[in-house]
């Protein structure tokens, strides 16, 4: 096989060095415009992970860069004038410049051809004539450009600026400084690469770089030239942190992170490679480290399956997934460092954890695993702030309003379609008993109904008779009789979203018969074959309003703990809050201010009507995950105009606003925004945030607490899956939670250890004889 490699970074070198191994046969060429011992940027960073698969893949090359290594397992915290330490990481580093020479010093032993000072072909006169092209050609990949409809790639340019710069100064483990300038927060990102130097990051926000940068930055540089204005006056700001040590430059200059994602990596016989596919924020490992798992994989599938159109299938098949999920913890990270003045009030012990799970991949338990010592200050921190004794972050105790909850995990409310004309039954009963004696702070029931027209669908429950109140007050007097969990109401009405079947029938699908007219802010369908909702008049508004300040009367005599008002999902009155579902020209639409009018006007009669010493929280939808829709910037101003109209607390959900929303999915996915309101909102007016969307582990819950992103935790699916998931998270953190006395006798933490989820791990697959270049390396999935 005849292969172009287009571009001779470590990607390509990599990825030649392996192909001329496994078949020595191949004819293997490597395109490269500069001289070999031409390279930009300082240090490269890897995992113990991705260097046991590069040594299992060619011992030689790992052998020979084992010697370059820099190494270290601390990660330093610096701010305001504290260094916290964490360690047990480990990581190395080395001279991209030595790992250059050495894959090319490899290239030349294998009889690999690489041409240097050489411009590549274009990708069309490449694929024509050889067999197969690998294009590792970078983030400005002219391969990825010229096949952009094969490709088909989205770049997204962020919010920070960010210069790459080197030093004498070796840093005895990764630095994390924190600077308070007079032109606001910046952040330096520091290692060691060699016995001699280390890589020195700037990086600060767009605003503060025009403050401090924008009139002296270089507007045009040469090619290898660097930004010396700019470099001088960072000089000057970093000096407590250099001291006499110089900061030199290769190519230095302020640049923007671009984020690449690519639909396909493949056209025809072309394939891309590391930065040329796909991009990962600096701040949780290096490109190349990706760049070189992607070679190692391509090598190997191309090896393993019988034909190259499999090979390449299979590459993309096996990567794809993986650096998906890298890519997931690179946003989290990049966009944590994009808002880092949110955090910058918090203590530095509670901003030193927060900056070391800022990606979610590090959480509080791989931290107690990690550093048992750093692990037992940081809970011991948060136990004197609240004047409590050490435990878990999750079973300390919450007060919201003037209501104490016994620990920060809510059963997050879920629709169960299983009343009888609103009236709650036996299984209501048993549902919500049963959470509340698996040891959760706070139960939520299912959005409960202002109106019989209000219902979603005719198994929704309601609050609008005396038979429903008196249903209800059966499961909170179980609630109140039997455990130590409050119990909170949400209040809601359907809006356009309502006379739908039952959730297993068809999911927001009309009924078939008995449908009941619907009603919104304007006429719109939330799909074409839902019915079109009618524009509620203003005399209407105020007799929905009514409702809700009857229904929340019910909900106190039916003696719940905390009521919630259903601003979310798409419902009634979050159907009045964006301005995809309400299209209004008289005060209730319209701007944000407009939008806002008929919830507030909701929450005020509700606030009346429900007795002061109970608290009310508000769930909103902070993003529509649509185009023109509520964005975090608009949710933030929504949830400070709830706090301000008396609201003790905001559940951060997202979506389900419009039926053609694009939501992200992923771990913890919804936590972003109840961190961006916690730290704005909840600070600033006192009220407690809590966190919503594919929270599924304890960990999860302890991280974010401890962190300071949310004050307490809904828990959904995980809930229904596991009714005593608190009980047992418990059991499996050594807390000794009290369980009920009738279950007494099973609390005892179960032998076999935890079953909180899967850890990654290595897997070593072998094509071939084993300790050879056919040794195969799966990356793990990370949780």
């Amino acid at each position: 096989m005849r292969i172009a490699v287009l571009g001779g970074g470590p990607a390509g070198l990599y990825f030649a060095t392996l192909a001329k191994q496994l078949h020595p046969d191949h004819e293997i060429t490597v395109w490269e415009r500069n001289a070999p011992d031409d390279t930009f940027g300082f240090g490269v960073v890897f995992s113990d992970e991705t260097l046991g698969g590069i040594e299992h893949a060619d011992p030689v090359i790992h052998a020979a860069m084992r010697r370059e290594f820099a190494r270290w397992d601390d990660i330093d915290v610096h701010f305001r004038g504290t260094v916290h330490t964490s360690g047990g990481h480990g990581f190395a580093a080395m001279s991209r410049k030595r790992l250059l020479g050495l894959l090319q010093e490899r290239c030349a032993e294998l009889g690999v051809d690489v041409r240097f000072h050489t411009e590549a072909p274009s990708a069309a006169e490449a694929s024509a004539e050889y067999d197969l092209v690998v294009a590792a050609d970078g983030v400005n990949s002219p391969t990825r450009n010229a096949l952009a409809e094969s490709f088909r790639p989205s770049l997204q340019t962020r919010r920070c600026k960010y210069i790459w710069l080197g030093t004498d100064l070796v840093f005895d483990a990764f630095k994390f400084h924190v600077l308070e300038t007079p032109h606001g927060i910046m952040q330096i990102h520091g290692y060691p690469y060699s016995d001699t130097a280390s890589t020195f990051i700037l990086e600060l926000h767009e605003d503060v770089w025009q403050r401090a940068f924008g009139e002296i930055a270089a507007t045009s540089l040469a090619p290898g030239e660097s930004d010396e204005k700019s470099i001088e006056v960072i000089r000057e700001l970093c000096a407590d942190v250099l001291g006499d040590h110089q900061v030199f430059a290769n190519n230095s200059k302020w640049t923007a992170f671009a984020t690449v994602r690519c639909a396909s990596w493949r056209h025809e016989n072309v394939v891309l490679l590391g930065d040329a596919a796909h991009t990962a924020h600096f701040s949780i490992g290096s490109g190349t480290k990706l760049a070189m798992e992607d070679a190692l994989a391509l090598a190997a599938c191309l090896h393993e399956q019988s034909d190259m159109d499999s090979g390449l299938r299979a590459y993309e098949a096996e990567r794809r997934p993986v650096v998906t999920s890298t890519q997931r913890a690179a946003q989290a990270s990049l966009e944590w460092f994009e808002n880092m003045g949110q955090y910058t009030h918090q203590d530095p012990a509670q901003f030193a954890f927060n900056i070391l799970t800022r990606s979610r991949r590090v959480t509080y338990d791989n931290l107690r695993l990690r550093d048992p010592e750093f692990a037992a200050e940081l809970d011991t921190w948060l136990a004197s702030t609240l004047d409590s004794e050490v435990r878990p972050p999750m079973f300390q105790p919450f007060r919201i309003g003037n209501l104490d909850l016994p620990n920060r995990v809510v059963v997050s409310p879920m629709d169960m379609y299983s009343s009888e004309d609103g009236v709650p039954t036996d299984f209501h009963l048993v549902h919500l008993g049963s959470k509340a004696l698996g040891g959760a702070g706070l139960v939520m029931t299912e959005m409960v109904c202002v109106s019989e027209t209000g219902r979603i669908t005719p198994g929704c429950g309601g609050l609008y008779t005396s038979e429903q109140e008196q249903a209800w007050t059966r499961v909170t007097d179980f609630v109140h009789g039997n455990t130590p969990a409050r119990i909170g109401v949400q209040l809601g009405h359907s809006g356009r979203k309502g006379s739908t079947k039952l959730m297993w029938d068809g999911i927001d699908q009309p009924l078939p018969e008995g449908n009941w007219e619907i009603c919104g802010p304007s006429a719109i369908p939330y799909t074409e074959a839902n019915q079109t909702p009618r524009e509620l008049t203003v005399p209407e508004l105020a007799e929905i309003r009514d409702q809700f300040a009857e229904s929340a009367r019910a909900a106190a005599r039916a003696g719940f703990d905390l009521l919630e008002l259903h601003c979310a999902h798409g419902y009634l009155l979050s159907s009045f809050l964006s301005p995809l579902t309400n299209r209004r020209t008289d005060e209730y639409g319209g701007s944000l201010e407009n939008r806002l009018r008929f919830p507030l006007e909701v929450f005020d009669a509700v606030r009346a009507a429900w007795p002061a010493d109970r608290p009310i929280t508000v769930r909103i939808s902070a993003t529509d995950w649509h185009d023109g829709g509520i964005d975090v910037d608009e949710a933030v101003e929504i949830a400070r105009a709830f706090a301000e109209h008396g609201a003790d607390g905001i559940d951060v959900s997202t979506g389900q606003v419009v039926s053609e929303e694009k939501p992200e999915y992923g771990r913890s996915y919804q936590t972003p925004y109840a961190d961006r309101i916690r730290n704005e909102i909840g600070r600033e007016y006192g009220v407690a945030v809590i966190a919503v969307g594919a929270i599924s582990s304890y960990d999860d819950v302890n991280s974010l607490i401890l962190a300071g992103r949310a004050d307490l935790c809904a828990l959904g699916r995980t809930h229904l899956y596991n009714p005593q998931w608190t009980l047992h998270a418990a059991a499996e953190q050594d807390y000794p939670m009290p369980w009920p006395k009738q279950y007494a006798a099973g609390s005892r933490k179960p032998q076999g250890g935890r079953t909180d989820g899967p850890k990654p791990r290595l897997e070593l697959l072998r094509s071939g004889e084993s300790g050879t270049a056919h040794a195969r390396w799966r990356p793990g999935s990370h949780r």
